[in-house]
């Protein structure tokens, strides 16, 4: 049995797209479901990685919330609070990408959190697009099953080739033995694009952990490659370019 409740998560990503052209991509990950109480403890136990060091792959504080390297636990905690939403001491475990040798993009992170009887209270879906902006949807999870199901209009400019007017369907199973995370993105016509990350849970260990960097080699230098690569093939193909109108540093929104 593992002596830690993070985890590590190993599968692959799929988007496809529907209109006003069809485009389809997938690509094979491994993300990290790191309990926020135990990374440090992470970072002094498992070779090859680190907590607010540079390794082979680390994960730093700045990469999320405020992004200035202050408490990740506290800005979670006092975004709640702006919800309403109290998990007293429960724990609070994040699903991201770790850094490879000290670079690291993750288009999305999601914040699991949960209260003191380990009942999941709340999702934070946090987004990043290409310009180093950042924004987060806060919801709570109110569902006493496996399936979270969240919907809300889209507030924050991602793609170069997509519609602000548009919204989001989100749709998670509980992380467990498996994860499921599937979003649908649509306009008032339908569907205009899919996106799927599904992967196996493995315990986190040294060589777990570089088996899978082994597997998948410079994975976030090949991440950002491939979004400006599938981008180059959408102008290919005369998708329409979107402006970005608004430029935003980091924000949220509390979702109902």
């Amino acid at each position: 049995m593992s002596q830690f409740n993070s985890c590590i998560y190993s599968g692959f990503v799929t988007h496809r797209r529907f209109k006003p052209k069809r485009h389809f991509f997938t690509y094979k990950t491994f993300s990290l479901l790191i309990d926020l109480y135990e990374i440090k403890n992470l970072g002094k136990k498992i070779k090859f990685f680190s907590y607010n060091k540079f390794n082979i792959l680390s994960f730093y504080d700045l990469d999320h919330g405020p992004r200035d390297g202050t408490s990740l636990i506290n800005w979670v905690k006092n975004t709640l609070a702006e919800a309403k939403i109290n998990i007293g001491t429960g724990t609070i475990k994040l699903l991201c990408y770790p850094r490879f040798f000290g670079y690291v993009f993750n288009p999305l992170s999601i914040f699991y959190c949960y209260d003191d009887n380990s009942d999941l209270k709340a999702i934070l879906y946090e987004v990043k697009n290409t310009f180093n902006e950042q924004h987060t949807y806060v919801f709570p999870a109110s569902t006493s099953s496996n399936l979270i199901l969240h919907k809300c209009h889209k507030k924050f400019y991602v793609s170069p080739f997509m519609e602000m007017k548009t919204f989001y369907n989100f749709r998670l199973l509980k992380p467990g033995k498996i994860l499921n995370v599937f979003i649908k993105q649509s306009d008032h016509e339908g569907t205009l694009l899919t996106a799927c990350q599904a992967g196996k849970r493995i315990e986190i260990s040294s060589k777990n952990l570089f088996n899978e960097f082994f597997t998948h080699p410079l994975m976030s230098f090949k991440i950002i490659a491939a979004i400006h690569f599938e981008a180059f093939r959408l102008w290919v193909k005369g998708v329409k370019y979107v402006e970005r109108k608004i430029k935003i540093k980091n924000n949220l929104s509390i979702e109902n």
